[in-house]
């Protein structure tokens, strides 16, 4: 089986390949840029430089005709307001996805986003109907919408994985906790955040990583499927939770920061279609 993975030097994409790693499979890595130094040292795959803002029309034989395709990639990250996500990211990822299929991709995972559901609270999931409250989560919405309609034309097996929040190694340093961890090494003394009280829903991204390898090797059209912990945990605790297993010594400035208002209080994925999804495999 040839699975490529879109976005493979990314912070999710390194961890993709990692796990691909432990199987008999050809890996695919499709990069932006080259070198690929970033690319985990067991992936022993060469990573094929192709920019998905301007395909070509040969670009699933340039690929090796993969059996299945991971799709991380997506520009203007972090920066979810941006209105670049609907006029110029989303046209430019539809006609490569376009293309792939109708070059003759059989299965596709595309990651998704919790903020697809928008402003709603608590326990979310995937049969809730989508009210995108920024940019970001509105794009990568359509997209989905837009995939649906290909599939009744072109068919193709499509699994949407709708991310919620992740941590890890090689993770961008504006994240949570890259700038906890600068700050111990930096010997502060403090660590400024918000009141902490929001409820979030995390995973390590090496978990992450095994469900998005296991959607393309079941390539069993799952359609939407949200990739969290199903268990809600108080930003707080969560950093208290890092401090502590790492033994660090710093004191949290609550409060310092107002709390996002692009975002409810309190929201957590529902797992249990992943779960029925993993049992099976």
């Amino acid at each position: 089986m040839k699975i490529a993975v879109t976005g493979a030097n990314g912070f999710v994409g390194r961890h993709v390949l990692a796990e691909l790693a432990n199987y008999p499979l050809e890996i695919i890595p499709i990069v932006r840029h080259l070198p690929s130094s970033s690319l985990p040292e067991s992936v022993q795959a060469k990573a094929i430089m192709l920019d998905i803002h301007a395909p070509q029309k040969n670009t699933f034989e340039r690929m090796g005709r993969p059996d299945a395709l991971i799709h991380l990639a997506w520009g203007g990250l972090p920066n979810y307001r941006s209105l670049h996500h609907f006029e110029q990211e989303l046209p430019m990822q539809y006609q490569f996805l376009q293309g792939m299929i109708k070059s003759g991709l059989q299965s596709l995972v595309v990651a998704g986003t919790c903020f697809e559901y928008g402003m709603q609270s608590g326990s979310l999931n995937e049969n809730m109907t989508t009210t995108p409250s920024n940019p970001y989560g509105f794009a990568k919405d359509v997209l989905r919408c837009q995939l649906e309609y290909l599939q009744k034309t072109n068919p193709f097996s499509l699994a949407w994985a709708r991310l919620f929040y992740l941590y890890g190694e090689d993770q961008a340093e504006n994240s949570l906790l890259p700038q906890l961890r600068k700050a111990v090494e930096q010997g502060d003394k403090i660590f400024n955040m918000s009141g902490g009280e929001q409820l979030r829903d995390y995973l390590p991204v090496t978990e992450v990583a095994k469900y998005l390898v296991s959607l393309a090797m079941g390539a069993d059209n799952i359609g939407i499927v949200n990739i969290c912990a199903g268990k809600p945990i108080s930003v707080r605790n969560l950093v208290e939770k890092w401090v502590a297993e790492n033994n660090w010594t710093i004191n949290l400035n609550l409060g310092h920061y107002p709390y996002p208002d692009y975002e409810p209080m309190a929201f957590w994925g529902d797992r249990r279609k992943l779960d029925t999804h993993m049992e099976a495999q």
